[in-house]
């Protein structure tokens, strides 16, 4: 049986993250065996029922591999230097290293960027030049590709047909229920989350709904969640789900979403959602682009809590779910990217 390293930001507690390595996961062949690259290697084990290793020993495992085995980028924005410079080197070098072994190297499911260091734009460059296949959730990294002359395939993101599971034991507040997600980032200041919270109890006061907080990530999204569930007091509740396809089914739930993860907003409009974006980066704003979700961009969203329950309460009333028809194509879409496995 062949084997493929999947290179990803996981064991982190990110459930986009994790999402996008269970979707790849349903879909990859019978007659490859994944090993999953984790920062919590035996929690990744008990979830997933695959063999998974932490950074020093990944690549001890590329080393024992052979020449029909894989290497992956396993989706999401691996390559971007906003975060840390130190990150890209890093998913670089292990795919340098088994391009030296001369393994299959895909990058799967990719949003390439931001990159800002001319360092780290040419690196992503070469290693991408060296890989037999690549395809791209975005846009924006397509037109980034096409720049360097590359070979690559456009699709959807793989959340957009992770399977999706209802769990029957979670006691939800009754209906209507309106999500909001957050996540901890130098655009959320405190005057913001002063905000969101007043156009949330006005939404509250003119929906009669219930309030979803929804942590994605725990460490860097719950305190946020529990700072605004303090002021809110009464009617919210905050779910903190870590199966990602658990997470997606709350979706099924919920009738509008307020957003600012990407899988959150993925998630939600997935589900039949009605969807409004908080935008902290560019992959978000594609999205809001390409499926015309209303949203702020957060450095210039409004400063009155009452414009901006307004424009909550538009979409909750006026504004349309994604219809049957385009989820269905974005779920067929986001197949497409198991047809690197076939190169």
């Amino acid at each position: 049986m062949k084997k493929a390293i999947i290179c990803g930001y996981y064991g982190q507690g990110n459930a986009g993250d994790e999402a996008l390595l269970l979707s790849l996961l349903e879909r990859l062949p019978n007659d490859i065996e994944p090993i999953v690259l984790s920062a919590n290697p035996i929690l990744t084990k008990k979830n997933y029922g695959v063999k998974s290793y932490s950074r020093l020993d990944i690549c001890r495992q590329i080393i024992l591999l052979g020449k029909k085995d894989y290497f992956i980028w396993g989706g999401g924005s691996l390559m971007q230097d906003v975060t840390s410079i130190k990150s890209p080197l890093f998913y670089a070098g292990l795919m340098k290293l088994a391009q030296q072994k001369g393994l299959i190297t895909l990058a799967y499911a990719q949003g390439i960027g931001p990159l800002n260091s001319p360092f780290t734009k040419w690196i992503t460059e070469q290693v991408l030049k060296n890989c037999q296949g690549i395809s791209v959730r975005d846009k924006g990294s397509a037109k980034l590709l096409d720049q360097w002359g590359l070979n690559y395939f456009i699709a959807s993101d793989p959340v957009w047909a992770l399977s999706s599971k209802k769990n029957d034991k979670l006691n939800l507040l009754s209906s209507p229920l309106i999500g909001f997600n957050i996540r901890n980032h130098s655009t959320i200041t405190e005057r913001k989350i002063e905000l969101f919270t007043q156009a949330l109890q006005k939404l509250q006061k003119e929906t009669k709904a219930n309030i979803l907080l929804i942590p994605f990530q725990e460490s860097n999204d719950l305190f946020l969640c529990e700072k605004i569930g303090e002021t809110l007091k009464h009617n919210y509740q905050i779910i903190n789900i870590k199966n990602p396809q658990e997470l997606k089914g709350i979706f099924q739930e919920i009738t509008m979403l307020i957003g600012m993860r990407l899988h959150s907003l993925i998630m939600g409009a997935s589900e039949g959602c009605k969807c409004f974006a908080l935008s902290y980066d560019p992959k978000v704003s594609q999205l809001m682009e390409e499926l015309n979700i209303q949203g702020y961009e957060l450095d210039k969203m409004p400063n009155d809590a009452h414009k901006i329950a307004n424009d909550w309460l538009n979409v909750y009333h006026n504004s349309h779910n994604l219809c049957e028809q385009k989820r269905e194509e974005l779920k067929q879409s986001a197949l497409k990217h198991q047809q690197l496995f076939f190169v």
